[in-house]
């Protein structure tokens, strides 16, 4: 039973990870020197801002066995401007990658490619005397499934958007609203008259408190 189990961690499998990120300078740089530092791979990184201009989303695809993946999880929840980390490949999700390629294509083969693209539902966006150039969109397993397909006419141009994901609108989320820590503040007591100048230091007396139940932006 054990070797099955230790199979199982030592599996190397992909992720991808939804990231919530404080919209500052050099949140980036920070996470990719982390990767960089441990030795970990990106196999893309997509970023943009949220609903909230505050805040930013980077979705990150990675690869590794569960060890890996759960050291990348805790060393992403260190950094001071992340926000929150999600592993969208425990849940359902949907995920979509924007290529733009172009296609070595003489007039005789134009047929060919076009039926190609109406399959896979892209769409020509640019023609030349000897080239197209198409869009495509999709999971990254369509994506790959189509520039295999266009290897044999020759590939001369190829641009990936990275992939871009988000939980699917049915999956139910089980949590409590997240609360901002609580802040103490401390007030001095007044100086007895008479002893300003005898080096007597009242002791602070901490003040209640106070609460702050307004609930973090949504992630």
């Amino acid at each position: 039973m054990s070797n099955g189990n230790d199979s199982e961690l030592a599996r190397e499998r992909k992720c991808v990870l939804s990231i919530l990120v404080q919209n500052q300078p050099g949140v980036l740089s920070h996470i990719a020197g982390m990767f960089a530092a441990r030795g970990y791979n990106i196999d893309s990184l997509v970023v943009g801002r949220t609903e909230d201009a505050e805040f930013s989303r980077m979705v990150l695809v990675t690869k590794g066995n569960e060890l890996t993946l759960e050291q990348i999880r805790k060393q992403l929840g260190k950094i001071v401007t992340v926000v929150k980390v999600r592993d969208l490949t425990e849940q359902d999700y949907i995920e979509r990658d924007l290529m733009l390629i172009k296609i070595h294509c003489p007039p005789e083969h134009r047929g060919q490619i076009k039926e190609i693209t109406d399959i896979f539902r892209g769409s020509i966006v640019d023609v030349g005397p000897n080239a197209v150039i198409i869009q495509l969109t999709g999971s990254e397993e369509k994506i790959e499934a189509f520039v295999e397909l266009c290897r044999p006419y020759g590939i001369q141009q190829l641009a990936r958007t990275g992939v871009i994901a988000v939980q699917r609108a049915s999956q139910i989320e089980n949590k409590l609203p997240r609360v901002r820590p609580l802040r103490r503040r401390t007030a001095t007591l007044p100086m007895p008259l008479g002893m300003e100048n005898t080096g007597f230091n009242p002791t602070p007396s901490p003040v209640r408190a106070e609460e702050e139940e307004s609930p973090l932006p949504p992630s």
